[in-house]
């Protein structure tokens, strides 16, 4: 299970125990630059993060695996989707396919939606903003981009501002978005762009987003589907953000465990 920005892998804390109950072995993960993984200098492309995604499982001692990712590590599931058979499945929250994704920046309400991510540019200003006031920061991102809050009580949103104050997890976390922007402009990008689109997923997709996500709009998820000639299942949710898994676990848990008995 693949956390997104800017939490870690504690955001599937309902999730884990449930799939274990459920008779799976389920496994999150902090991603590269986050919390408790290694901070690296380098490597925040997707291709080097499902390289780890891809590594984590073969540590385990399995041969495949049913990814789950949110955010960011969704959209390195997609990666590792279309990259290894050792992927089984992929459950996408609130991340389009990566080429409907690049498609979609150059409309005009995705990149005012995303209008936020161009302070993140700048070098080491915003991540010092972020760990100012004991990363109150990551706070905010967590309340303005969810419809409900009742999830985010005082004791979670210390545990994920405490998170990103390890180590040099801001400077990391800024990575990811950095590589984005400048991957339009740049020959790595282009390459990876020309790998997604190369061929389409064939593996299973569980694809679910909130209609009300301010920072990926639901009209950037029309689309994904064509890149997947698997089954391929959109559930849009209703009164839902950014953070589906967050706000009405109620509700993904129940579709995620349905989706895993389907294809298992």
């Amino acid at each position: 299970m693949l956390h997104g920005f800017p939490q870690y892998w504690w955001t599937w804390r309902e999730f884990v125990p449930a799939l274990a109950s459920a008779g799976y072995r389920a496994a999150a993960m902090d991603l590269r630059g986050y919390a408790g993984s290694d901070h690296a200098p380098r490597g925040y492309d997707p291709t080097t993060l499902s390289n780890d995604v891809l590594g984590v499982i073969a540590c385990l001692g399995e041969q495949s695996a049913f990814l789950v990712g949110h955010g960011w590590g969704a959209h390195i599931g997609w990666t590792a989707a279309r990259r290894s058979r050792m992927v089984r499945g992929l459950t996408a929250i609130s991340a389009p396919h990566p080429v409907r994704l690049r498609e979609a920046a150059r409309t005009q309400p995705q990149i005012k939606a995303w209008r936020y991510a161009l302070r993140y540019q700048w070098p080491w200003l915003p991540e010092r903003d972020f760990a100012a006031d004991n990363a109150l920061r990551v706070a905010e991102v967590l309340r303005t981009w969810s419809v409900r809050q009742a999830w985010l009580t005082r004791e979670v949103s210390d545990r994920f501002r405490a998170a990103f104050l390890e180590a040099n997890t801001a400077h990391c976390a800024m990575e990811y978005h950095r590589w984005a922007w400048r991957s339009y402009v740049r020959a790595d990008g282009r390459r990876f762009n020309t790998l997604m689109s190369a061929e389409p997923i064939r593996q299973p997709v569980l694809h679910i987003h909130g209609r009300q996500d301010p920072t990926v709009l639901p009209a950037t998820t029309t689309g994904s589907g064509d890149y997947v000639t698997g089954p391929y299942q959109l559930e849009p949710l209703d009164d839902c953000g950014h953070f589906p898994h967050e706000e009405r676990p109620d509700l993904v848990l129940p579709m995620l465990r349905e989706w895993l008995a389907t294809h298992r």
